[in-house]
């Protein structure tokens, strides 16, 4: 029996053809054959639209090598695409515009903002919200400030840290100042007045660059370090939304921002727990409910874009055990997981979206079978009233 094919999707990240997540393809290759799946990787730039065909990169478990060879569309495609502002983006929407049609384990989220936006609209997600407003002018800025003594700004398309500010009011009116620029690079840290606010943030161009201001949650460590928590939300093998688990991120000291990417570390979200709350009853009620709550918002935002096999919700958790959900992340790499020591998170979030693969094929087998059964016996039907009428 032929095999399913799962084609995975993803950007060049240079002109050199490097991919950033390689080492993660091999091992789904490797899944992929002990579950019966075959896997390839791809990007727009390989496709001929002509011919519908993929020039399409290969792993080969034996020689433990990479080669490419023309192959037709797989039967599902496995979108990793990650925002980029080169014309590799632009060949990703023209290729998601003409294949659209086809079998996607995962559709595309909007930003940041129209995320924040969508989870607003619903009462059981609001209040885990922090306050958040697009940035039309620095006044935004200001009245966030006047309302937060911390504040946040994002840009609505941003990855990794890059081109965050974090703004905390003093006591004495100063404004405190750190960030990561759009290299994640750590700035130097400095205070300036309220007055001197719009000065500093010119050359960060918020408006044209698209940014979100949004409440700051209090979340350093006795280090001094920040610290959040990354929840890995995937589709099962039964078609069915879980939490393949959820770990601590430390960020590096000087950051503001707990990415790996920008050097921090990871925990056992327990662990951390217990360090930030010392109190076991309310680390168990904290990871209950926000379990909960990855599955509700999975599957609210799934209603709201069509299908999805994945997401990460970046959750910070105050003093008090309140969960405030920073944002969601539709493409969440899992290396935090193996950071943390968790070796069987680690594995199952590999293979959950290959599992997932095999069972929406397997629906979509079983729906073809049965709209081919039903056309038959239709035919027979048409068959029999024709009979009965010459008779």
């Amino acid at each position: 029996m032929k095999q399913p094919v799962l084609g995975i999707l993803t950007l060049y990240l240079n002109e050199a053809g490097h991919l950033e997540e390689r080492s993660i393809y091999q091992k789904m290759t490797s899944a992929g054959r002990k579950l019966g799946l075959s896997v390839f990787v791809f990007t727009p730039k390989d496709v001929n639209y002509i011919n519908n065909k993929i020039h399409a990169q290969f792993y080969n478990l034996d020689t433990q090598t990479w080669s490419r060879r023309w192959t037709s569309f797989p039967n599902m495609i496995y979108d990793r695409c990650r925002i980029q502002r080169t014309y590799r983006f632009d060949q990703l929407k023209k290729f998601r515009e003409r294949y659209g049609h086809l079998t996607f384990l995962n559709r595309p989220l909007r930003n940041k903002w129209t995320i924040h936006r969508i989870l607003s609209k619903d009462s059981r997600y609001k209040s885990y919200l922090p306050a958040t407003k697009y940035v039309t002018d620095n006044q935004d800025i200001t009245d966030m400030i006047r309302k937060h003594p911390l504040v946040y700004l994002k840009p609505i398309n941003g990855t990794g840290g890059r081109g965050i500010l974090r703004i905390e009011r003093r006591k004495d009116g100063q404004l405190h100042i750190q960030g990561r620029d759009q290299s994640r690079k750590i700035i130097r840290p400095q205070y300036i007045s309220t007055a001197g606010l719009n000065s500093y943030l010119a050359p960060w161009n918020l408006k044209g660059n698209r940014y979100i201001a949004q409440q700051g949650i209090q979340i350093k460590l006795a280090s001094g370090r920040v610290h959040d928590y990354r929840m890995l939300v995937q589709k099962n093998g039964e078609g069915n939304w879980e939490v393949t688990g959820c770990a601590g991120r430390i960020g590096a000291s000087g950051s503001i921002t707990s990415n790996l990417h920008g050097g921090g570390n990871a925990a056992t979200m327990s662990s951390l727990l217990k360090e930030w709350l010392r109190d076991d009853a309310k680390v168990a009620q904290v990871k209950e409910e926000t379990e909960k709550l990855g599955v509700g918002i999975a599957a609210y935002l799934e209603q709201n874009y069509g299908r999805l096999c994945e997401l990460a919700l970046d959750l910070a958790i105050d003093r008090k055990g309140g969960i405030w959900l920073l944002e969601v992340n539709p493409k969440p790499a899992r290396e935090v997981f193996a950071q943390a020591g968790e070796k069987e998170v680690y594995r199952n979030a590999i293979i959950r979206p290959l599992e997932y693969a095999i069972w929406l094929y397997n629906q979509k087998k079983r729906r073809k079978g049965k709209e081919k059964q039903a056309a038959v016996s239709d035919t027979r039907v048409d068959e029999n009233f024709i009979s009965d009428k010459e008779l």
